[in-house]
């Protein structure tokens, strides 16, 4: 049986041709580089096959429109990425360089976005002629670089960070009740708490963190004109315009529609007037003006008094109505910079069909949600060094202040017009608080012509006159 048992193994072990016996040779060895993960021209390929085929990788054809699945795709990338940035450091360097990589493939489409364009040709005998050449689309040709040189400057603002021991970070659980609470542990629970020195920040750091605060500022402005400027070229989807009331009154409620229509109008005081304490509400009230916004709007456009969109009401009082209700839209997108996107700008992105746009408006959105991001982080190390100053002075003798020790300024950083070979004067630098110095500032920077768009009139003319955006926490 042994003896048997030892043939059918010898047989189970060889390989028949013909008459000929022959030993299987030995399973080959996996190569050392499977074991290193996919190579980045597999990692391109798949990202690029789920662009194709609109994220549906069965192949059923139930997938999204390509100009979505690009947004979704810088959107998801920028979440993966940015998602774990919750204190001011530097980037690891491993997400800074998928960052880097991934997202430079992803706007490797907009090279191949062009339009055409006259030019000018010489043939061999001498003889010039006109014919028509391609080029990369404008918009894209301006904003493009612009939004990378913007994630350049974000991500060496990061780096500013490094080996700054000024503050520190705890967990929350390691607090007290009264640091949670002075911390805001039910806005933003998942972040960590600030701590600084007993006495607070010295002077320079002082300065020094103020200084970086106004650059980011900076570079948000910068993101949200683009993006608006891009929201605001996008057509309004037929399903948005069909969910519409068909007055400004049903859809802005009484109490509103006589708060703008009154004809004493001040934004601010209707701003007063209103509940803004959360976020839901504040969305909610924007979703509302910019609804009457599109009303009036069309009914100022819309000649023919037979049409379901006619009224009462006279053109001129509607393009009042219509300029105040547009006045309450910036005055919110600047006091609250950091709130979810509206119901209209949700539908333009969901129904949009144009690649170039949804390039721009993505990375711009991504850019502007780290920006505001990394200014929060700011504001909350400026708030811990408040809080201790506050307390240090009132443990003081009458008549006494706190003496921290000073320690070398580092605000070299270079502004966003040095970075991005804009011109301006000189005139208004950042250390001049004065008003009129911080007005020309924003206006410079709100009105530079690589922002590109093709609106008359857009957010780009209007940002110009209003300051920076204060802090929502």
């Amino acid at each position: 049986m042994a003896a048997n048992g030892a043939s059918l193994e010898r047989r189970s072990s060889v390989r028949r041709s013909g008459s000929t016996v022959r030993e299987e040779p030995p399973p080959a060895e996996e190569p050392a580089a499977a074991a290193t993960g996919p190579s980045d021209m597999d990692v391109l390929k798949e990202k690029f096959s789920k662009l194709l085929l609109g994220e549906d990788m069965s192949g059923s054809g139930k997938g999204v429109p390509s100009a979505l699945a690009l947004s979704n795709a810088i959107t998801n990338l920028a979440a993966a990425v940015f998602g774990e940035q919750r204190k001011l450091e530097p980037m690891a360097p491993d997400r800074k360089a998928r960052w880097k990589k991934e997202v430079g493939w992803l706007l490797s489409v907009a090279d191949h976005i062009v339009e055409f364009v006259a030019k000018k040709q010489v043939l061999d005998n001498g003889v010039e002629m006109e014919v028509m050449g391609t080029q990369q689309r404008r918009d894209l040709q301006s904003n493009i670089p612009a939004l990378r040189k913007i994630d350049a400057m974000l991500l060496d603002y990061l780096d500013n960070f490094k080996d700054r021991n000024e503050f520190w970070y705890v967990k929350r659980d390691s607090c007290s009740e009264s640091e949670k609470e002075e911390a805001g542990s039910d806005e933003k629970w998942w972040i960590p708490v600030v701590k600084v020195p007993p006495n607070g920040l010295p002077p320079a750091s002082r300065a020094w963190i103020q200084h970086q605060k106004e650059l980011v500022n900076q570079v948000l402005k910068a993101a949200m004109a683009i993006n608006a400027n891009c929201l605001m070229e996008m057509a309004i989807p037929e399903c948005y315009l069909e969910s519409l009331p068909k007055n400004g009154r049903v859809s802005l409620g009484d109490a509103l529609y006589r708060n703008i229509t009154d004809v004493e109008f001040d934004p601010d005081e209707f701003l007063s007037s209103v509940d803004l304490t959360s976020e839901h509400k504040i969305c909610d009230l924007k979703d509302r003006i910019e609804a009457s916004v599109i009303i009036w709007n069309r009914k100022v456009h819309n000649k023919d008094g037979k049409s379901a969109w006619g009224s009462a009401v006279s053109q001129e009082k509607r393009e009042q109505f219509e300029e105040r209700a547009q006045t309450l839209l910036l005055i919110i997108k600047h006091r609250f910079p950091g709130i979810p996107q509206s119901t209209l700008d949700i539908a333009k992105i969901q129904e949009n069909r144009d690649v170039g746009f949804a390039i721009l408006e993505s990375y711009s959105r991504v850019l502007e949600s780290l920006a505001y991001n990394v200014m929060s982080r700011i504001e909350d190390v400026i708030i811990s060094d408040n809080v201790a100053r506050e307390k240090a002075k009132k443990d003081l003798p009458p008549g006494t202040e706190p003496a921290p020790t000073p320690l070398p300024e580092g605000a070299d950083s270079m502004t966003l017009l040095d970075f991005m070979g804009w011109n301006g004067d000189a005139e208004g630098k950042l250390e001049d608080k004065s008003p009129s110095a911080a007005d020309q500032d924003d206006g410079r920077l709100m009105k530079l012509p690589n922002i590109m768009t093709n609106l008359k009139n857009t957010y780009m003319d209007v940002l110009g006159g209003h300051r920076s955006p204060p802090g929502r926490h």
